[in-house]
C-alpha cells in the first residue's frame, strides 16, 4: 500500500464558559487518537480568550485508510457523544489526502479537481515562487547574518514558499480559476 499522508481539518466550537472542560476532553482523546495505526502529528489551535471560541485540531494519518480508521471508531465516536454538550456547532471536520487542501472546495458537493489540474496549477504557482523568493530572502538573511549555509538559506526559501502557497497564493488563485479548476 502506497503511503502518502492523509490529514483531518476538527473545528469545534465551544459553548461560551466550557473551555476548561473541552480542554479536559482533549486530554481524554489526545492519548487515544495517538495511539491509533499511523498517527503521525496532532495540533491544536486554540481560541483566543473572551474572543473567539473554535478550537481547530489537525491530524496527520500516514494513509487516509488509517485517517478514516480513527475517524470512524468507537472510541471517536464515544468521545464526540461525550463532548456534544460542550459544543455550540456539531462536530465540523474535512479529510484530505496529499495536497488536495490546498485545493478544498468551500461547497461540500463539490469534489477536489482531478489530479492533473491541481498539478498544473501547483506547478504554475511554484515555479515563480522558486524563481523570486531567493531574491528576497537571501538579501534578508545577510542583514541577520544568517545567510551563506546552503542548508540553512533553504530552510528558509523552502518555509517562505511553503507559507506563501498555503496561506497567500493557493487560496486566491484556485479561487481566481476556479470556473476551470472545478470543471
Amino acid at each position: 500500500m502506497k503511503k502518502q499522508g492523509a490529514s483531518v481539518v476538527i473545528n469545534h466550537q465551544i459553548i461560551e464558559g466550557k473551555q476548561d472542560e473541552y480542554e479536559t476532553w482533549l486530554n481524554e482523546i489526545g492519548p487515544l487518537c495517538r495511539n491509533y495505526e499511523g498517527h503521525m502529528d496532532w495540533q491544536i489551535i486554540r481560541p483566543i480568550p473572551n474572543v473567539t471560541f473554535t478550537y481547530t485540531v489537525i491530524l496527520r494519518f500516514d494513509t487516509i485508510e488509517n485517517l478514516k480508521n480513527w475517524m470512524h471508531s468507537e472510541d471517536r465516536k464515544n468521545l464526540i457523544a461525550k463532548v456534544r454538550p460542550l459544543l455550540a456547532k456539531d462536530d465540523d471536520y474535512y479529510i484530505n489526502s496529499g495536497l488536495d487542501f490546498l485545493f478544498s472546495p468551500k461547497n461540500e458537493s463539490s469534489k477536489a479537481p482531478v489530479k492533473w489540474k491541481q498539478f498544473l496549477v501547483t506547478w504554475s504557482a511554484i515555479f515563480p515562487l522558486v524563481l523570486f523568493t531567493p531574491l528576497a530572502v537571501l538579501p534578508l538573511l545577510g542583514l541577520f547574518h544568517i545567510s551563506g549555509n546552503r542548508y540553512v538559506d533553504t530552510f528558509f526559501i523552502t518555509g517562505t514558499i511553503v507559507f506563501l502557497m498555503v496561506y497567500i497564493i493557493m487560496p486566491r488563485y484556485t479561487k481566481w480559476i476556479k470556473k476551470w479548476l472545478y470543471s
